[in-house]
């Protein structure tokens, strides 16, 4: 491999060819370690050496070493390329599926099996547009804003992460999503006004869907229930249901139908003081019209 014309030399763990596992996730640590274990195997099978396996999938010894001890997540091109040098038929390959679920922090993948298995999903957002509705522009943005600093890899892994969420959108049969914003986080230029524009393009165009409705609460609204912060409520197809608020049960999920009646009570309350989503649509086309 050449970088401008000079000799590039195997890639070190500056290169990102994995991500860091994370100790609490005892899924996500037994699938890496099982993936390392089968790596070593096969790599030892074929006579290789780690510092030999590393120079012929273009990754120094180190990170092969980390990698077969189950302490970092191979990235999808990492286990292409051992495929190929180990002649594993596919075998190595076929891991990345699971690997794929295992590089998104545990929350995360969490929060999006829920919304996978949901059949109503109501949002209330009135930070920033919530993580559903950004494009990725916007969403890097807003991780790019943080402090302290993310670093490029903890930014890339969110961004997937979330990204993968907006599958929920894809899903047939597909759930009802309604969605509630505060006017003050679109008009929040958040990485300027291009990456604004589109954001503001992307709620026209979910809000297109038949089974989504974004509603916009505007900011001169006087009678408000939803100073409390973020509302989230999520039914499933068996009947029970998972909610949370900021301002509510210290911000803990809860299933208890007393404390799920309050949360979809405020939230109706929300949706009815805010914009219908006719009227909505119509605010967001104006904010463009200005902008």
């Amino acid at each position: 491999m050449t970088v401008d014309g000079e000799a590039a030399g195997p890639r070190s763990e500056a290169d990102e060819p994995g991500w860091e596992v994370d100790p609490d996730d005892d899924w996500g640590v037994a699938v890496v370690a099982t993936v390392g274990r089968q790596l070593k195997l096969r790599r030892e099978a074929a006579g290789m050496r780690a510092a030999e396996f590393g120079l012929a999938v273009g990754y120094g010894e180190d990170l092969v070493y980390k990698i077969e001890g189950g302490r970092r997540i191979p990235r999808p091109e990492y286990l292409d390329r051992a495929d190929e040098v180990l002649a594993a038929g596919g075998l190595l390959s076929a891991m990345k599926e699971d690997v794929r679920r295992v590089r998104y922090p545990k929350k995360v993948r969490d929060l999006a099996k829920l919304e996978a298995q949901a059949v109503e999903i109501a949002l209330y957002s009135n930070h920033n547009v919530h993580g559903l509705l950004q494009t990725e522009e916007h969403m890097r943005a807003l991780f790019d804003a943080w402090l302290p600093a993310y670093s490029e890899e903890e930014t890339e892994r969110m961004v997937a992460a979330r990204l993968a969420r907006h599958a929920v959108f894809e899903r047939s049969p597909a759930p009802a999503l309604s969605f509630v914003q505060e006017e003050v986080t679109l008009r929040r230029p958040v990485g300027g006004r291009m990456v604004w524009r589109r954001q503001l393009e992307r709620l026209l165009e979910l809000g297109q869907l038949r089974n989504v409705s974004i509603q916009v609460m505007p900011t001169d609204a006087e009678d408000h229930v939803g100073t409390g912060g973020l509302i989230e409520v999520l039914k499933f197809p068996d009947g029970t249901a998972v909610g949370r608020s900021d301002g509510a049960f210290c911000g803990r999920p809860v299933t208890d139908p007393k404390q799920l009646r309050i949360l979809e009570l405020r939230y109706g309350m929300i949706r009815a003081q805010a914009l219908t989503p006719r009227e909505s649509r119509a605010f967001v086309e104006r904010m463009l019209g200005e902008s």
